[in-house]
């Protein structure tokens, strides 16, 4: 594969989680999470795209979000459970994702808030194509209007999904070089 072919990028919130008396990265699902993160499977079915690769945090309520979510798909990608999604900013999902060998075409990374929004938002760069980094705005990124639209109004839901695009390496990903392609997540 070249690395100058195109590449998608699922950012997968997990789904609600419960507060029992646990700490923070013990939290399970609560049983609307549970739902909706077989829903939200579905809906990632529906997309089409072939996973090569499923990065996930391993907090209790992300690992639990994607068991329930790739039960929907039809193929099973390899799954990597990392440390460094948990509580990560998202300059360091990036530094994650540029780890991503090139032979992944289709990732998903099911991770937390608010480095899910924040990468969403900074992965794609200005509609005039020039603009990138921290100077890309929510609302002045490329791709689809009310995707950007959504996650600047409402915010990234729980057990909620962004598509991106962009065309290189993993290891050239950086702010400004993705479009945001669709955004989707359950019912309130």
């Amino acid at each position: 594969m070249s690395v100058a072919e195109s590449r998608r990028i699922v950012l997968f919130r997990h789904a609600k989680a419960d507060w029992p008396q646990v700490t923070d990265h013990e939290r399970p699902l609560a049983e609307r999470g549970r739902l909706d993160a077989a829903t939200a499977g579905s809906r990632l079915a529906d997309t089409g795209i072939p996973f090569d690769l499923a990065l996930c945090s391993t907090a209790v309520r992300t690992r639990e979000t994607w068991k329930l979510a790739v039960h929907e798909l039809a193929h099973r990608p390899k799954t990597v459970y990392e440390e460094r999604l948990y509580e990560a900013s998202p300059g360091e999902l990036i530094a994650v994702l540029n780890e991503t060998p090139d032979d992944a075409r289709n990732v998903i990374l099911v991770g937390h808030n608010p480095s899910v929004q924040g990468l969403a938002e900074i992965l794609p760069g200005a509609e005039t194509g020039t603009g990138s980094g921290a100077d890309a705005e929510a609302d002045t990124g490329t791709g689809s209007a009310e995707a950007r639209e959504w996650l600047k109004q409402r915010g990234f839901a729980a057990a909620g999904f962004a598509v991106l695009s962009f065309t290189g390496s993993w290891k050239a990903l950086e702010p400004g070089v993705a479009t945001l392609d669709d955004y989707w997540a359950p019912s309130e």
